[in-house]
């Protein structure tokens, strides 16, 4: 396929093939005749993609957090057991074929950062685009927040604190040693 040649290119020259989701509604939101978008995700994913938007819950891609959080398990995991509540119809195992990283994008900003954390974890990318361009202080200190929100929400989850309960506190706290 035209993306499986892309993706050898890439690997040939030191690149990531990331996939955007781009036009993905054109074929996933069609209930009678669509293709779901974990079959596109699967698709990529053995196709040789690098990272792929995977939804987010707390942007504006829309998702259910559990079919969300098993996209996400299709993309990274070498080994998935069947678990139709999040969408996954049957056990895969994808042996040694190379993962792909959940990209989180969309409508996303620093408040989300406790949210994003539980829901993917450290092997992810968060992109932050008018989230950080529209913070009040300017680009640059957005993207200093956006890094200060990460590190605390990591530090926190990594010491059992509760990120859905304390997340806005976490970062409330995390404000205080970056001014």
């Amino acid at each position: 396929t035209a993306n499986t040649s892309l993706a050898h290119y890439c690997r040939d020259n030191g690149l990531l093939l990331h996939i955007h989701r781009a036009m993905h509604a054109v074929l996933d939101r069609q209930k009678i005749h669509g293709m779901h978008f974990r079959v596109l995700a699967k698709a990529l994913r053995l196709s040789g993609g690098d990272h792929v938007h995977a939804g987010t819950v707390v942007g504006k891609l829309e998702g259910e957090r559990d079919v969300t959080l098993g996209f996400v398990d299709l993309l990274r995991d070498d080994y998935i057991e069947k678990d139709r509540s999040r969408g996954v119809y049957f056990t895969q195992d994808w042996v040694s074929l190379p993962g792909v990283l959940p990209v989180a994008s969309g409508g996303i900003h620093v408040w989300h950062m406790p949210a994003l954390t539980e829901i993917f974890g450290d092997d992810s990318v968060s992109q932050f685009g008018g989230g950080t361009l529209g913070h009040p202080w300017g680009n640059a200190p957005g993207a200093v927040a956006n890094r200060v929100a990460l590190e605390a929400c990591v530090q926190a989850r990594n010491e059992g604190r509760d990120l859905a309960r304390e997340g806005n506190e976490v970062i409330r706290e995390a404000t205080k040693w970056s001014e």
